[in-house]
């Protein structure tokens, strides 16, 4: 089992890459296990859309980006070190800290944002 002692330390490093579309982005969720942002409401969709997320789980840390998803191109230059963190099709899951990941992570939800809000709410 992995510790989850670092769990809170996972969970704070992943929100923070969530933190600077807050301007442009719904906070849905903000607590000390779970955080998670929609978009605004789309024309297109006719409700807002989900974004991204991180939770803290049982035996590790996730971090849901939609945009993966929608976008599946957007796969197309990740590491295989953070494909391997992959569980589905949208979502990466962490049991210790992995900072170049993480930063990899955030340049993938920078990438993942400008096309949303492109080819969201153009």
């Amino acid at each position: 089992m992995p510790s989850q002692i670092e769990f809170p330390i996972i969970f704070a490093s992943l929100k923070a890459i969530l933190l600077p579309y807050l301007s442009k982005l719904i906070v849905k969720v903000d607590t000390t296990e779970g955080f998670s942002l929609d978009g605004p409401y789309s024309q297109k969709w006719k409700k807002e859309l989900f974004f991204g997320a991180a939770q803290i789980k049982k035996n590790y840390v996730s971090f849901y980006l939609m945009p993966v998803y929608m976008y599946p191109d957007l796969m197309k230059s990740i590491s295989p070190e953070l494909k391997k963190h992959m569980q589905g099709k949208s979502c990466f899951n962490f049991k210790k800290m992995e900072q170049s990941l993480f930063d990899e992570l955030s340049q993938l939800t920078q990438q993942g944002f400008e096309r949303f809000i492109k080819e969201e709410y153009s």
